[in-house]
């Protein structure tokens, strides 16, 4: 889930910060009051306390979509995001929160369910490294309880349907790409996607400010190939699709597969950022641009030099 996203499911879902909810303020929520409705959006992002760690979980399937060709599963994918809210507070707007967080999905083969280091791309009949999804940070922006202009927060997407709380959005993506040159708005090959984030929960949970929420998600991402694929201008598309929830049990309740991974060449997303952390995102395409001008100094290249590994 790259940095722009973020901020974008951060405008979609409302991500804004108000004073952070103690037992003293215990209280059913309701979403039509601008604080409690950022409130709610706090508790599907967090948990109830300032600085607790909350961790979600995602599992899905990862395809392939090239014209005049039968879509292809390419992997099956699992990703966890484990993040943090935290206070802020601004002169003009008061008490408000910031998400801060980091993230993997590894790729995993469609048959045995092993994390894959080398594959065969079937478009392209050559074998190439792996770089699996490992961006850190992913933070937001701190908002509040009134935005920019001054209007108070509500939920656009929200939905009660008997005991259930839908908050379903698409965020459209349109950018610059980071592996690209001054010259994109003359040639194209900005970065293009789209993600979807469908989020349910039980409605006496989420509003009721004394307990913990839980909520479920899918996630829908359509992109461009991952750059490591080394697919070029070869036209297709990567459709991710995934469900999952923020666990209860926090990092101890993900897949084995998951865990044994992070512990193994991931440490430090067993926690999420320190509080204080202001470093820039990171994306898909800034972690490959980042790994590959190291991998080319390394091998006394040029950062600009094309060419295979």
């Amino acid at each position: 889930m790259s940095k722009l996203k973020k901020f974008a499911v951060a405008a979609a879902l409302g991500v804004a910060g108000i004073a952070l909810s103690s037992p003293a303020q215990a209280r059913t929520l309701d979403p039509s009051n601008p604080e409690d409705a950022l409130e709610i959006s706090k508790r599907i992002q967090c948990g109830v306390e300032d600085g607790e760690t909350a961790v979600y979980h995602w599992s899905g399937n990862i395809y392939g979509r090239s014209p005049g060709q039968r879509d292809k599963l390419l992997f099956k994918g699992e990703g966890m995001n484990i993040r943090r809210c935290v206070s802020v507070e601004d002169p003009e707007r008061g008490t408000g929160w910031k998400l801060i967080s980091r993230e993997i999905m590894l790729m995993l083969d469609p048959q045995t369910g092993e994390v894959v280091s080398q594959w065969e791309n079937p478009y392209t009949g050559e074998t190439v490294n792996v770089m699996q999804i490992y961006n850190d940070p992913v933070n937001q922006r701190p908002s509040f309880a009134t935005t920019s202009s001054g209007a108070p927060y509500r939920l656009p997407t929200l939905r009660e349907e008997g005991p259930y709380v839908f908050m379903p959005f698409e965020v459209p993506l349109f950018y610059t790409n980071p592996l690209g040159g001054e010259y994109q708005d003359y040639v194209g090959n900005q970065y293009h996607a789209m993600e979807i984030f469908d989020f349910a929960a039980l409605k006496d949970e989420l509003f009721d400010s004394r307990k913990p929420a839980y909520p479920m998600v899918s996630w829908v991402r359509i992109s461009q190939w991952a750059p490591w694929m080394k697919m070029g201008s070869r036209p297709g598309i990567m459709v991710f699709n995934a469900m999952g929830r923020k666990l209860p049990g926090g990092f101890e309740e993900l897949p084995d597969v998951l865990k044994n991974e992070i512990r193994a060449n991931y440490p430090i997303y067993e926690d999420a950022p320190p509080a204080d952390d202001t470093r820039p995102n990171e994306t898909t395409w800034t972690k490959f641009k980042l790994l590959e001008d190291q991998r080319r100094e390394a091998a006394g290249e040029s950062p600009g030099k094309t060419g295979g590994h």
